[in-house]
């Protein structure tokens, strides 16, 4: 039997209507891929609420790899605390902008090879720029998609990597650029790593719970 992807899709998508991963917001407000790129590493290991502070910041002072290099380091620091690892990430964004201007011509590239070359950024960062800042095909998986999809028994796998591959076997092309989008959020909302709101979970019904032990 085929997994439920069209039913949980469209539930989670009726459930989270409004309510975004901050990356996809400034995907859909700018439409800049180096905007998003930046976005999604100010996103590593922060709450979305200080990513989404940090990039209305940064945005005020620059919105391009220029501007970036414009920008001392210390204050680039500044303006994104207090994202995780903000003074490595000042220093990342400043080495991509770099990058961008003397190999690009100041335009993100939009092939996963090319996005991998740069410092920083690994496969769910450029999978998010592929599908958000360019609006082509990808997967993007991080550890809420990891465990969400072992979780509902969608792919049984042990990492991110092997995720993204199981998915771009199973999962309907279609669903590709908001899978990531719909469980993230599903995974910061409901689906807890430890202990799941499985009691008000709007896809319990379509879920497995392959490895649950409590919930709430």
């Amino acid at each position: 039997m085929d997994f439920p992807f069209d039913s949980i899709v469209k539930i989670l998508q009726r459930f989270y209507k409004d309510d975004v991963p901050s990356v996809t917001k400034v995907a859909n407000e700018e439409k800049d891929p180096f905007l998003v790129l930046v976005g999604c590493i100010l996103s590593l290991r922060t709450k979305d609420e200080v990513t989404e502070a940090a990039m209305d910041r940064l945005m005020r002072r620059a919105c391009t790899p220029l501007g970036i290099l414009a920008l001392p380091v210390q204050e680039l620091e500044r303006i994104i605390y207090p994202v995780g690892f903000y003074r490595t990430k000042a220093r990342t964004i400043q080495e991509i902008s770099k990058t961008l201007l003397e190999t690009y011509n100041g335009k993100v590239p939009d092939t996963m090879d090319q996005l991998l070359s740069f410092k920083g950024v690994g496969r769910k960062t450029a999978n998010i720029v592929i599908t958000e800042g360019f609006n082509k095909a990808g997967i993007a998986v991080d550890t809420h998609v990891h465990r969400i999809s072992n979780r509902l028994g969608a792919v049984c796998t042990r990492n991110p990597h092997q995720t993204e591959d199981a998915l771009r076997k199973t999962l309907p092309r279609k669903y590709w650029k908001i899978y990531n989008m719909l469980l993230v959020t599903h995974g910061k909302r409901t689906c807890a790593p430890l202990s799941p709101f499985c009691s008000r979970c709007p896809i319990y019904a379509h879920c497995k719970r392959v490895g649950v032990t409590r919930s709430r």
